[in-house]
Order: C-alpha cells, then sequence, then structure tokens
C-alpha cells in the first residue's frame, strides 16, 4: 500500500509538492506549477494555509 510521505531528496521547501508527485507518479515541476497555479487564483491566503497544514500533518520518508 502506498502512502503519501513528503519528500527528502527533492524538495523546494518542505517536499510536499514532490510527495504528491511520488505519490501519482507524475513530475514534481508540473504538481509545483499547478499549486502555484492555484495559489495565486484563489488569493494566495488559502494555498498558503494548506501548505503549512500538510507540511504538519504528512510525514517525511524514511
Amino acid at each position: 500500500m502506498k502512502k503519501l510521505m513528503k519528500s527528502q531528496t527533492n524538495k523546494t521547501i518542505c517536499g510536499i509538492c514532490a510527495g504528491f508527485a511520488n505519490y501519482y507518479n507524475v513530475d514534481p515541476v508540473l504538481v509545483k506549477a499547478i499549486y502555484a497555479a492555484a495559489t495565486i487564483i484563489t488569493g494566495f491566503i488559502p494555498g498558503i494555509i494548506a501548505y503549512l497544514v500538510l507540511a504538519v500533518i504528512i510525514p517525511y520518508e524514511q
């Protein structure tokens, strides 16, 4: 069973986007671009809050 984990090797800030990319087997740049676009469209604050919550909840990979 796959688990969602933050990436320790391919991270920019906390590794959240790279973790999602590893989980869904897609390019991390694509996930980061989608996250950036969604954050800009929603007015920055919801995207930043979501990232901070995920950074606290999702554990690092072993």
